[in-house]
């Protein structure tokens, strides 16, 4: 059975796109579940909504607190409702940096305009005033920059003659439901992805000096130009069913305490020995700057001098 992606969604209004998220995971094939709908606005139709639908609710007020005291209590019932992602739908607040930076890469919005163009309010108007052929709408990561993060879809929508801001934000609402369930769902299932996976483990290795990439017994492998291999990728190899990056450790005991401290992510793989570690890259969240140790870690205990001296040089700049 698909194990679903949980995902809080944040309004403050109506909660026109709340809805379309919720009926959209409605399919059997959804990749996603809303498990919490949340609101700093009591009265909001969409947490009716929700209510009506069997979606567990909460709301608090935000007039009267400190926007950092709001945000931590937020995150707080969101992270408590069991959520991975968050997604923000017309919620209405600019969230503190500290709360942004705790769901970093797992907190959506949608945005109606095709962003660059026209962040912030008075989209449609601005897109009108501007004489623009197409207004439409973006799904993007959110960060602590307004409208500003990796654009993860977009829909553009004509303007047709005599529009005024309402028809043309009428329109652009209807793409706004197509887009941003389909764009929820790329998210969420990326996380376990093998391709997606692979990906981000192959720009972190090969941005090492003088690495390359072979594939080996099946397997994506990094090493030296000509040199030793620092690390591998196995995809459900002999059929494991994991998706694992292994990398060079100090031995035994390093493998051993690793796997003792965290049996879920830490693993021996077999044929490698001792001097090896398996480190699941598909339970769903991957601190990839840890990766990126692990990587160069790895990469160090090839390297010759040479190489390891020009990173060190380069690491003082």
């Amino acid at each position: 059975m698909l194990e679903r992606a949980k995902v809080a969604v944040l309004l403050s209004g109506s909660g026109t796109n709340m809805a379309a998220l919720l009926y959209a995971s409605r399919a059997s094939t959804c990749p996603y579940e809303i498990v919490l709908v949340a609101s700093n606005n009591p009265d909001a139709g969409g947490l009716k909504l929700a209510e009506a639908e069997g979606v567990a609710t909460f709301a608090l007020p935000h007039k009267g607190m400190a926007r950092a005291d709001h945000d931590r209590t937020m995150d707080a019932a969101i992270r408590h409702s069991g959520a991975q992602y968050v997604a923000l739908a017309g919620y209405m607040r600019i969230l503190t940096p500290d709360f942004v930076a705790g769901w970093h890469g797992r907190m959506v919005n949608i945005h109606p305009s095709l962003l660059p163009k026209y962040t912030g309010l008075r989209t449609h108007e601005r897109a009108l005033e501007a004489g623009d052929s197409h207004g439409g709408c973006t799904v993007h990561l959110v960060t602590a920059e307004l409208d500003d993060g990796p654009v993860l879809g977009q829909t553009a929508v004509a303007v047709m003659a005599g529009d005024t801001a309402e028809t043309l934000a009428a329109r652009v609402l209807i793409a706004e439901h197509q887009l941003y369930s389909r764009c929820l769902a790329d998210l969420v299932s990326r996380a376990t992805s093998p391709e997606f996976l692979i990906g981000e483990v192959r720009e972190r290795a090969l941005a090492l000096p003088e690495s390359d990439e072979v594939l080996s017994h099946g397997m994506p492998c990094f090493g030296i130009v000509k040199g030793k291999k620092f690390a591998y990728v196995s995809n459900d190899h002999h059929g494991d069913g994991k998706v694992a990056l292994l990398v060079k450790i100090s031995g035994a005991d390093e493998q051993a305490q690793l796997i003792e401290n965290d049996p879920a992510r830490y693993y021996r793989p077999p044929y490698f020995g001792d001097g090896w570690i398996g480190i699941r890259l598909d339970l769903g969240e991957v601190d990839w700057d840890a990766i990126a140790g692990w990587l160069e870690r790895s990469w160090r205990s090839t390297a010759p001098k040479r190489l390891t001296g020009l990173l060190d040089a380069a690491d003082q700049f």
